[in-house]
């Protein structure tokens, strides 16, 4: 008797687990690939991307030049009504050297900022400077300012309700990333919070996302021996990290927090080939989980994300077809 109630609890227990495993296996894991296709391959290198949703308007930024390196690095912006038919909506140059991998983010007042490093010629006392612009449109953007600190490469700025966050790495032969905070809504001067955020193992790209109660979650490369990523999670006034070893290595990490408490990443992957990939992130447990290859391969990643209307919009670049050159996909969750 006993027996028997033992054995049916087991099998009641065995059909709960594997209901809970069908419906968040299911929810968390499945991922359609709506589309991918190829925006735009103008320049002999068309690479390192962001995307952005304003106004009812998709502007994509990228850096054009002759090659993954090289001196005469530009941003180019496209622009597109309707996420299929794009346009280039501005060029930005620099006489002071080489723009590098723009990333563009909607600011306080409706405006939108872009951000940029100038890989200044050498030799000389500042490899790298982190400059931004601002624009109302997208198309007129004029006169860049520089902001943090020289040979502190600031990769990716984002807004928490009016206060703005960037993690920067330095270029300059040291080891370390550093956080630094904006108050004002133009993001014209940012001061340091942590002046040594991480520092073990050639900490550099980042990217962040923020939870409803302003737990900071930010996914990092390294390409240090061994160059694992990290991902790290902090509650304001963000000067308590704890970090977690991804045990696998990445390259030009995004990532962002869904309605529904997920957290998606795009990363470069390397196991297996490099490739750009989709991953669920899970901070607490410090792992993260591919889901999806996008068409891609060779010289890739660097994307752009963006939630809308129930699909998830990635930009990218990639080398797989050839020429590299900058991609859209859009992917149903």
């Amino acid at each position: 008797m006993n027996g028997g109630r033992s054995t049916g609890a087991r099998i009641v227990g065995g059909w709960l687990f594997a209901a809970l495993v069908f419906i968040w296996g299911g929810a968390s894991q499945a991922a359609e690939l709506v589309s991918a296709k190829r925006i735009w391959d103008a320049a002999p290198h068309n690479a390192f991307t962001d995307l952005v949703h304003h106004r009812g308007e998709w502007l994509c930024v990228f850096r054009e030049g002759q090659g993954h390196v090289s001196p005469d690095g530009a941003v180019r912006v496209l622009a597109s009504k309707d996420g299929e038919n794009w346009t280039s909506a501005a060029v930005l140059r620099s006489a002071r050297g080489d723009l590098r991998d723009p990333k563009i983010v909607p600011a306080p007042g409706g405006r939108l900022f872009l951000t940029a490093a100038i890989a200044l010629p050498q030799p000389g006392p500042v490899r790298h400077q982190t400059v931004a612009w601002s624009s109302k449109d997208g198309r007129e953007w004029g006169e860049p300012f520089d902001i943090g600190d020289p040979n502190v490469w600031m990769w990716r700025v984002v807004w928490r309700k009016r206060v703005a966050f960037g993690i920067g790495y330095d270029t300059n032969g040291e080891d370390f990333v550093r956080l630094y905070r904006s108050r004002r809504p133009d993001g014209r001067s940012f001061e340091t919070v942590l002046p040594t955020l991480f520092e073990q193992g050639e900490p550099n790209e980042s990217g962040i996302a923020f939870e409803p109660d302003g737990t900071a979650i930010c996914l990092l490369r390294r390409d240090g021996n061994p160059g694992s990523g990290f991902v790290g999670r902090a509650k304001a006034p963000y000067r308590d990290w704890v970090w977690k070893d991804l045990g696998v290595r990445i390259g030009g990490p995004q990532c962002l927090r869904l309605k529904d408490g997920r957290v998606v990443g795009a990363v470069r992957l390397y196991d297996g080939g490099a490739r750009t990939s989709l991953v669920w992130v899970d901070s607490l447990a410090g792992k993260i989980t591919e889901f999806l290859k996008l068409p891609s391969g060779g010289d890739t990643s660097y994307p752009g994300l963006v939630w809308r209307e129930g699909l998830l919009w990635v930009s990218y670049y990639s080398s797989h077809e050839g020429k590299t050159s900058i991609y859209l996909a859009k992917v149903r969750l």
